[in-house]
């Protein structure tokens, strides 16, 4: 990766070879390459500058603004980092060559007119993006057949990138952008679709998510289990990282004190008398990060590749990295190295009150987690680190995580209680390989078809036919800024927590959504994990409807507490979308074949509240204008699923992508013995809650919602796994492999020849700078 520097150096030497040229057209070629390097070389400037700026910044106790972009951002700082703002450079450059281009024209001038592919690839390169062809040979035989890479390169030895971390998001559908190239639709003032004008997101947001006062309803099939199982699958696969920038790139205006659209700032409007936010005029939104190319680009035209996109800084495969992260360096830092069991880390300070585990704490005594009201320095209880940054979001999130870590060295312990002579690198990637296993398990067996319904699992999903290196698992764009969302719509009012006859808590009553934003500390000092599981498991979900999409504590609270700011989530994802170009409903209705929707009848067909639909019509004027994941929440839902035809068509297709791409499938044959796959089978989540928590008594089905106690059933009768399964008799027992002495020192699965031996270097050491500035900012 070229840093400022070496980019420098390259454009004068271009620059000094070039000007040697003295005929007319070289000339001229020289001029243009002039006027390239100049603009680089400002890019350059302008985006150093607006970090530098975003840094200072930093310094300050973070509002609870900041303290939203820095859990999106965290995944990005380190060799996501280099690649996102390499990325602005190219796109800032690109914007500056438009803009004197534009102005020597007197017209606007796209970038798809100004450069050829060549060019384009040479811009991209003195931005400092890698080569969009990365080498495609991988490891042959040892572990990288046994065990997932970390990062998720070469599960597909043909195209080693698919499903990698830091890899663009996939586009189902090519981009949409008011200039065709990176600005977002809203971008524009005055900017027309169809004779009408976008509605502001926060607009939509108040006329749309909550028409009618009255409460959402409660689910009558499904428990709360299912909304949080789905946030914390989303966080497994997708992570779009935000600009880490704060500051505008061509003003070094601070996006939080300025109401206009400047690259990263694209702030949502507020609309006149907005009950909320009173005088304000607008709220701080940041774009995410823009992506270099991954591909292959010599059969792309120039438009495609001057089409913003956006990073998945994490691996899009169900491999449970949210317990095990996505990079070499985190992989590292969450491992017990000091242990011969091949045990994950944990928290050195506290248990609870049987001993269990916690999270291991970020290691700054600063970290940005809200603290218990009145408790100073001495006692600060800093944020929690795990495989996702995300996870100290909310209270739900962070008990997931520590149960699955709990998991892991449950099962690590076990296993090597069965087979003494195994390394501690065997035992931890073994662990690993369950752990994700189950995930994918619960995910596919027990999650989705009741998200989706069973006749939409059975038609689009369908049976396992085996893995297929044709297909491309990578995260799409769609499903992760549009589809994947229809869960913030289930999200309830409150965080429940429940005594052990399952009643509410004598000591630790429940608590409103924003209470549980960043505070780690509750689950320390209030409890630990058992009072919110059970409220997880024994307390109906929020049930949407199309009085009430979405609830207040999400568009008037979010992520507030003590500081008077306020984010809205509707509006949040309405804006992301339009930030990164999704089309509008109708194309996607026609990507899953169904009709458009060409008028209000049309849209009543699909939406039977004659209010919402109207309201709909009025604000976005024409049908193709509507914003999908708004159309798409909006959906009646088929009998027996939790979402429309368009997201179960859209959830489907991605996860059919995700199991058949996977090379490590668990049911892939040779990922695990037959014996194996039918002890994976009789494990599940309540078995996992039994196995790991204080809980005595669980619904065979955590998701379902059941009345205690005639729902729930004794630990000692839920059915588990039996480990023996993985024993390994005396004549299979193979000579460890040299890389097994590695231990946490290196993951013996990614092999240097994928990425160089300087890019493996320089990936490690934007990992350690990664989680300098995560500790420091407590994610």
């Amino acid at each position: 990766m070229l840093n400022s520097t070496s980019r420098l150096i390259i454009c004068c030497i271009l620059f000094l070879y070039t000007s040697a040229d003295t005929t007319p057209s070289e000339q001229k070629r020289n001029k243009s390459e002039t006027l390239l390097m100049s603009t680089i070389q400002e890019s350059l400037q302008m985006v150093s500058r607006a970090l530098h700026q975003t840094a200072e910044g930093n310094l300050s106790q973070p509002s609870y603004m900041q303290m939203f972009a820095i859990s999106r951002q965290q995944a990005a700082a380190s060799i996501n980092s280099e690649i996102s703002l390499a990325a602005e450079v190219f796109q800032t450059t690109l914007l500056l060559l438009k803009k004197k281009e534009s102005r020597r024209q007197k017209r606007f001038v796209s970038a798809s007119e100004l450069f050829s592919l060549e060019e384009v690839e040479l811009i991209a390169r003195l931005s400092g993006c890698p080569p969009p062809v990365q080498p495609a040979s991988c490891p042959i035989g040892g572990d990288s057949e046994k065990y997932r890479s970390i990062s998720g390169v070469c599960n597909n030895r043909k195209n080693p990138l698919w499903g990698a971390a830091s890899t663009v998001l996939a586009r189902w559908l090519p981009a949409e952008y008011e200039d065709g190239e990176s600005q977002p639709k809203g971008w524009n003032i005055g900017q027309q679709y169809r004779g009408f004008h976008l509605p502001p997101v926060r607009e939509v947001s108040n006329k749309i998510m909550q028409i009618s006062s009255e409460y959402g309803l409660e689910d009558e099939t499904y428990s709360q289990m299912l909304v949080d199982w789905g946030q914390y699958i989303d966080h497994d696969i997708s992570f779009t990282p935000q600009s880490t920038s704060k500051a505008a790139f061509l003003s070094g205006i601070n996006c939080l004190h300025m109401c206009g659209n400047s690259n990263p700032c694209f702030p949502i409007q507020i609309p006149l008398h907005d009950k909320l936010f009173g005088s304000k005029s607008c709220f701080p939104f940041f774009r995410s990060a823009p992506a270099c190319l991954n591909g292959p680009t010599h059969t792309m035209h120039p438009q495609q590749m001057l089409q913003r996109q956006q990073m998945n800084s994490i691996t899009s495969f169900l491999d449970a990295s949210t317990v095990y992260g996505h990079s070499v360096e985190l992989q590292k830092m969450l491992r017990n190295c000091s242990s011969s069991e091949g045990l994950l880390a944990v928290n050195s300070e506290h248990t609870d009150t049987a001993g269990r585990a916690y999270l291991p704490f970020v290691n700054n005594p600063t970290s940005a987690c809200i603290q218990e009201p009145g408790t100073g320095p001495p006692n600060r209880l800093e944020c929690f680190v795990a495989g996702d940054s995300r996870v100290n979001e909310i209270l739900p999130l962070i008990a997931l995580h520590t149960l699955w870590v709990r998991e892991h060295n449950r099962i690590a312990t076990r296993l090597k209680q069965l087979n003494t002579h195994w390394s501690s690198n065997t035992i931890y990637q073994e662990s690993r390989k369950i752990v994700g296993a189950l995930h994918q398990i619960i995910t596919m067996r027990d999650y989705i078809p009741k998200i989706i319904g069973k006749g939409a699992y059975d038609q689009i999903i369908g049976p396992y036919r085996g893995y297929d290196d044709t297909i491309n698992p990578s995260v799409s764009n769609i499903f992760a800024t549009a589809a994947f969302r229809f869960g913030h719509a289930t999200i309830s009012r409150h965080i429940i927590r429940l005594n052990e006859s399952f009643q509410e808590h004598e000591h630790f009553p429940s608590l409103k959504l924003h209470q549980a934003f960043f505070s780690p500390w509750r689950i320390i000092k209030e409890g630990g994990l058992d009072p919110i599981l059970r409220g997880l498991i024994s307390r109906p979900a929020a049930r949407q409807n199309q009085h009430h999409l979405m609830n207040e504590e999400l568009t008037e609270k979010l992520m507030v507490l003590t500081i008077p700011e306020a984010l809205d989530l509707a509006a949040l994802n309405l804006q992301r979308g339009r930030d990164h170009g999704l089309p509008g409903y109708n194309d996607w209705r026609v990507f899953c074949g169904y009709d458009k929707v060409q008028s209000e009848a049309d849209l009543k067909a699909v939406i039977h509240d004659s209010a919402l639909v109207k309201r709909i019509m009025e604000l976005y004027g024409h049908p193709d204008n509507i914003d999908v994941w708004l159309a798409g929440l909006a959906e009646d839902s088929v009998p027996g699923t939790r979402t429309g035809p368009l997201f179960a068509c859209l959830i489907g297709k991605q996860m059919k992508m995700l199991r058949e791409g996977d090379r490590f499938w668990w049911e892939n044959p040779g990922v695990f013995s037959q014996q194996q796959r039918r002890e994976l089978l009789r494990h599940s989540l309540s078995r996992v809650l039994c196995d790991n928590s204080g809980l005595t008594e669980v619904p065979t089905d955590p998701f379902r919602a059941g009345m205690y106690p005639e729902h729930f059933h004794s630990c000692n009768a839920i059915s588990s796994m039996d480990l023996d399964a993985w024993r390994e008799h005396p004549e299979q027992v193979f000579i460890q492999s040299t890389t097994e002495s590695r231990l946490c020192n290196s993951d013996p699965v990614d092999g240097d020849n994928v990425l160089g031996n300087g890019e493996r270097e320089r990936e490690e050491e934007m990992d350690v700078i990664a989680y300098s500035i995560a500790q420091s900012s407590g994610h």
